[in-house]
């Protein structure tokens, strides 16, 4: 007898027949005595969809539509909630929908990025010793003012492993159209590699650098909580990729276990920026304060006669409105010299707990690059990552440069 929380994607979910298949999967997986928690996304391109109409009526998703932003997409898993719990009620076996509210997932007041910071779990858990299958809303909560909140493109996998920590889950699946977890994207390079297992911080980066098929902040929860997460594919029975602690000794091999890319990315340069202490932190202050993540900050030299330095960083293209705001009215109070924005570049980055130890990572990645005849804008280093800028219109070739010198065929 388990507890076990299973996630599926908008992809698994698309049409009233995926919705039908995924409902038979779980109940043909399900052993006696076991209890299910089931969390979905919105049907297929619906969130695409909804944000279309959105921008039909605005003009532009702007920061101030947030609070009804949130209002809009919260309702395409509402949807897929209801029609799969009539799936399995269908299929005679009974359950209940719920939305994030309803199960008790509890966020802070950020719309449209918002994270959970408590969930009671109380009719969850009621309506599972009941006997019930209980289908859960992923990427959405309330607040305790009683508004209605997002977390963030890839938030139900969130909600799934937050429902898993927080129930004492055996563990948890996340099921996609991938059969698991890949050395890079393999729509962009038909080589690579499926992983059996990952490491927790090694997923974490993979995730925080561009790979699509987690969301960093359900990564951290299962390494916080330790909960073992399997992502696997829909639509075929093979294991996946375990994401856990540490690895079995087959998979210790490989010094760098992926590649990622980030095509939401946008360079900012402030030029002539006074050099004076506390500077950077007026900056990056009032970017936290607007909930715009920085990446890849660069401090250099401009004049050291005249006291200016040049500072470059990277934030996420969706962010850049808010930012060119921000930044302008910066601008005018401590008189830089100007402010570029590039919105047509883009992130590689290797990631590897085996890159510790091991010299010549990075210059095996730059010279893959140079080969390739791409050039490097920014570069930044983690432990166990290293990311380059480079142009948007190099992705595949960068890609595919650097995933052919750290995994030959």
């Amino acid at each position: 007898m388990a507890l076990i929380v299973k996630k599926f994607g908008g992809s698994s979910v698309a049409t009233p027949e995926k919705i039908r298949a995924v409902a038979s999967r779980v109940l043909n997986e399900q052993k006696t005595g076991d209890k299910t928690i089931v969390v979905v996304s919105a049907m297929g391109d619906t969130t695409d969809d909804l944000v279309t109409l959105a921008k039909e009526i605005t003009g532009t998703i702007d920061q101030i539509y947030n609070r009804e932003m949130d209002m809009l997409l919260t309702t395409g898993e509402q949807v897929s909630i209801a029609l799969l719990a009539m799936a399995f009620q269908k299929l005679g076996h009974p359950a209940v929908s719920f939305t994030g509210s309803q199960a008790g997932i509890a966020t802070n007041e950020i719309h449209c990025k918002a994270k959970i910071i408590g969930i009671d779990p109380v009719k969850v858990f009621n309506e599972l010793e009941a006997g019930k299958i209980v289908v859960v809303a992923g990427f959405q909560g309330l607040t305790d003012k009683g508004e209605i909140t997002t977390l963030g493109r890839g938030g139900s996998d969130t909600t799934a492993v937050a429902l898993a920590a927080v129930l004492k889950a055996d563990h948890c699946e996340i099921y996609t159209d991938v059969d698991g977890i890949y050395s890079t994207d393999p729509r962009m390079v038909p080589s690579a590699r499926r992983m059996k297992e990952i490491t927790y911080n090694e997923m974490l980066e993979m995730a925080r650098l561009g790979a699509g098929v987690m969301h960093p902040r359900s990564v951290e929860l299962g390494k916080h909580y330790g909960i073992p997460i399997h992502v696997r594919s829909t639509f075929v029975q093979e294991p996946g990729t375990f994401i856990r602690e540490e690895y079995t000794m087959e998979e210790k091999e490989f010094v760098i276990r992926g590649v990622t890319h980030d095509t939401n990315v946008a360079k900012i340069a402030i030029l002539g920026v006074p050099d004076i202490p506390g500077i950077a932190y007026k900056i990056f202050s009032v970017l936290a304060n607007s909930n715009i993540d920085v990446d890849m900050i660069v401090q250099s030299i401009r004049s050291s006669e005249k006291n200016i330095i040049d500072m470059v960083f990277t934030i996420a293209k969706s962010d850049v409105s808010q930012a060119k705001v921000i930044m302008d009215q910066l601008g005018k109070k401590m008189e830089f010299n100007g402010i570029l924005i590039e919105e047509n570049v883009a992130k590689v980055s290797v990631v590897g707990a085996g890159m510790l130890g091991n010299p010549g990572i990075a210059a095996t990645t730059f010279g893959a690059l140079a080969e390739a005849g791409i050039n490097i804008g920014v570069i930044s280093t983690s432990e166990i990552s290293i990311s380059c800028l480079i142009q948007e219109d190099k992705v595949k070739e960068a890609v595919n440069a650097i995933h052919a010198r750290f995994f030959p065929k």
